[in-house]
């Protein structure tokens, strides 16, 4: 009787490492999470953060490089992070692949698995940019992160992306007729080719606000805020859009699949509505702002695809935690966040400000304090309870 008892016991620890397991290796939780920008002087401590985006139940959460500030504050938080290597980094690691090896050990395997780093995003809005010199490097600086995470054994826990602005694209209405730009499609298909083998997504930036902007006189703000609207009708594969974020990412699907990439997952990780503009940005503000983020929380929230792809989720990472008040260009680039800098609110859209989700969170900091998230402390304890009661019969 006593062996039996071990067997079993022997299988329902086998069960909770697997379940352990399954939890790190998640790269996105649910379809919401959130970028954290950092270009400010009078923003919250990393800590801070962390404490407002668990009280928020924002789980995953882009930055723009591997602030080691923000790596120790993170760390037992149970928050899933993308790193990004940024763009001046990435010649130095597409020609010499032991400064790769070097940068993943310092800013991603040091921190693991305390930290939950789940992605690293190489370089940001390269393809279509101006520097030419970064398209060249892209690829190789892409391939020599993935070969160190490779000899490292990560392969498989931390995913290699990189995120593309709409300026890749020839055109993308209506949604179907979306192709690559020819100079970018060169550089793109052995990026897209590699990425296909590896298992990573599309990664795109995705602004209504700025295609609204572009074309106020004939794009109805309505279809922008995901408002009711008469929407878009595409004849080639008779399919109605509602909204223009679903047109935007069926038109990367359709570019993919012109491209020989029908099954690439499309990832938005950047979107947003500025709340503040200048004379010229009429439409950024407040009201838009919230409007604009209310429903696609909504949106996100109805865990469904798009016309073209409706069995592919979407998933979206939005811009941004905080206002910006160091970045450069128009006024509406300082006033993306849903948060001000002091932590609150900067309108309604269903969260808390920062001395809320301080009060509300003091329980869980002897959880930070023993480097363990709360998911694994929830295993944990229905583990042992269950083990508990077992042993008793």
């Amino acid at each position: 009787m006593k062996s039996h008892h071990h067997r079993l016991l022997f299988m329902f620890l086998v069960i909770f490492a697997q379940k352990i397991e399954l939890l790190t290796a998640e790269t996105f939780t649910g379809t919401y999470g959130i970028n954290y920008g950092r270009i400010a002087d009078n923003i919250p401590s990393p800590d801070e953060v962390a404490t407002l985006l668990r009280a928020a139940k924002i789980k995953n959460v882009r930055i723009y490089d591997a602030d080691h500030s923000v790596l120790k504050a993170f760390s037992g938080t149970g928050l899933q992070l993308v790193v990004g290597l940024p763009n001046g980094f990435v010649k130095e690691m597409s020609a010499n692949a032991s400064h790769a090896m070097t940068w993943v050990k310092e800013n991603v395997q040091s921190f693991l698995p305390k930290t939950s780093i789940c992605g690293i995003a190489v370089g940001n809005e390269i393809l279509g940019g101006g520097d030419y010199e970064l398209w060249e490097a892209l690829l190789g600086a892409v391939k020599n992160i993935y070969n160190a995470l490779d000899k490292l054994g990560l392969a498989d826990v931390v995913q290699i992306t990189t995120s593309h602005s709409q300026a890749v694209f020839a055109n993308s209405y209506p949604p179907s007729s979306c192709i690559f730009k020819e100079n970018v499609a060169q550089f793109m298909k052995p990026l897209l080719e590699f990425f296909s083998q590896i298992g990573s997504p599309f990664c795109l930036n995705a602004y209504p606000f700025l295609a609204y902007m572009s074309d106020p006189e004939n794009i109805d703000i309505n279809y922008a805020l995901f408002q009711k609207t008469k929407g878009i009708y595409d004849m080639k594969t008779d399919l109605h859009y509602d909204n223009m974020l679903d047109a935007q990412i069926d038109a990367t699907y359709a570019a993919l699949e012109d491209a020989g990439f029908k099954k690439m997952e499309v990832i938005v990780t950047e979107t947003g509505w500025a709340s503040l503009g200048d004379a010229n940005e009429a439409a950024a503000t407040v009201n838009n702002a919230r409007t604009f983020n209310y429903n696609l929380r909504k949106r996100l929230a109805k865990k469904k695809g798009t016309p073209l792809r409706p069995k592919m989720v979407v998933k979206a990472y939005i811009f941004a935690i905080f206002n910006e008040n160091l970045k450069p260009g128009p006024t509406s680039e300082r006033n993306f966040g849903l948060f001000k800098p002091d932590g609150s609110i900067s309108y309604d859209i269903g969260f808390h400000g920062l001395s809320s989700a301080e009060s509300s969170l003091l329980s869980l900091k002897a959880v930070k304090s023993q480097g363990l998230s709360k998911s694994y402390i929830l295993i944990l304890t229905i583990s042992v309870a269950a083990l508990v009661l077992f042993l008793k019969q």
